[in-house]
């Protein structure tokens, strides 16, 4: 299993072995971009079920990427050679494209091109991104399944790509104890990182202030270009790491999430999980994952936004309500729930695979 160590890829990656080791399914964890730091090295050696191989090659939508690629792809085939796995779960692209010797499942978390679809849709797609959106294409034809968290990527992969074969929906979870309901306080938290313009936490810097509680802001502040974004109407706690994060959860009575791009959003079942009252960016992921149990203002709109949050500020019983039926949707996301629909993913893969096997009957391999 490929994975990077930033942001939420690396924690859906944990979560999923964890499940796994339940089921005694060994994993071999294989890291590309950034190393892994200390702390990340420290819940590694606490997976009783995988080992660790680390790759100082460029993620794929990074800057020379396309330059490494050669290296990379002869790298991770001499390990798949070295370790014979049953299985490829690639939670990238690009490498679906090479000839291993065992089924490929592709994860669909997020991509360049959905990313500026959703953030900078006004503006015409880079002819710089041709030959990353080449890559992805092959890459997806050449998977025997594609995975994506929620409907919502899985249809916006078949828009931006190529039709797919054999798409499937597996949401992303988390372990509902590691973020325990405490007593509520009268505070709105937003996380994310704080320069990103896909988590648009910049709207809530607009109306912090005007708010009757305030606005705490959890999150990496410090661009890759090592400029810092500035918020003055907010209380900023800078980057909380994830095992500090959990009790802000549980202190705050509101989380605000309002994300222009957010294929899943695993912050926002962390809040649920911890029974925050949730007010989301009214996008097509989180519609589908929280209708019925959140409040919904467009991305863009900061006076909507304010406004839903202060609904719930002011009437105690809608927020005590949506918070009961937000705690109550996120133990839908159970990582035992993920853990059986990757089984059913690889299942359909591996049939895919013996199909196309040289020798086999030519059948069609129904994928459900």
């Amino acid at each position: 299993m490929t994975v990077d160590t930033v942001g939420g890829v690396w924690t859906y990656a944990l979560e999923l072995c964890k499940a796994f080791s339940r089921l005694r399914i060994h994993v071999s964890l294989v890291t590309l971009g950034r190393p892994a730091d200390a702390a990340q090295r420290a819940a590694l050696r606490r997976l009783r079920n995988a080992e660790f191989y680390e790759a100082p090659f460029p993620l794929e939508w990074m800057e020379g990427a396309a330059n490494d690629f050669e290296r990379s792809s002869a790298w991770l085939l001499s390990l798949a050679q070295r370790l014979q796995p049953d299985l490829i779960h690639l939670n990238g692209y690009w490498h679906a494209a090479l000839d291993w010797e065992a089924p490929v499942v592709v994860v669909a978390h997020s991509c360049l091109l959905s990313w500026w679809a959703a953030v900078r849709k006004s503006d015409p797609l880079p002819a710089r991104f041709a030959p990353y959106r080449d890559r992805v294409t092959d890459g997806l034809r050449r998977a025997h399944v594609v995975v994506a968290p929620s409907r919502a990527m899985l249809s916006e992969i078949e828009r931006l790509y190529t039709p797919l074969e054999c798409g499937l929906v597996v949401p992303n979870a988390r372990t509902a104890q590691l973020f325990p309901a405490g007593k509520k306080e009268n505070l709105v938290l937003a996380t994310g990182r704080l320069w990103d313009e896909a988590k648009n936490l910049a709207l809530l810097d607009r109306f912090a202030r005007r708010l009757p509680w305030p606005l705490y802001l959890a999150g990496d502040d410090v661009h890759p270009d090592g400029s810092r974004a500035e918020f003055r109407n907010v209380v900023n706690l800078g980057y909380v790491p994830a095992v500090q994060l959990a009790p802000w959860f549980s202190r705050a009575a509101i989380y605000a999430a309002p994300a222009r791009y957010e294929p899943f959003g695993l912050s926002v079942l962390e809040a649920a999980l911890a029974g925050c009252a949730l007010v989301l960016s009214d996008i097509s992921s989180l519609r589908e994952n929280w209708s019925g149990a959140a409040l919904f203002a467009p991305a863009g709109d900061g006076a909507a936004f304010e406004s839903a949050i202060r609904q719930l500020i002011e009437d105690s019983a809608r927020r005590r309500k949506l918070s009961a039926a937000a705690a109550a949707r996120a133990l839908h996301f159970s990582p035992s729930a993920m853990a059986n629909g990757y089984l059913s993913a690889y299942h359909a893969a591996s049939q895919r695979f013996a199909a196309a096997a040289p020798g086999a009957e030519e059948r069609l391999v129904q994928c459900v």
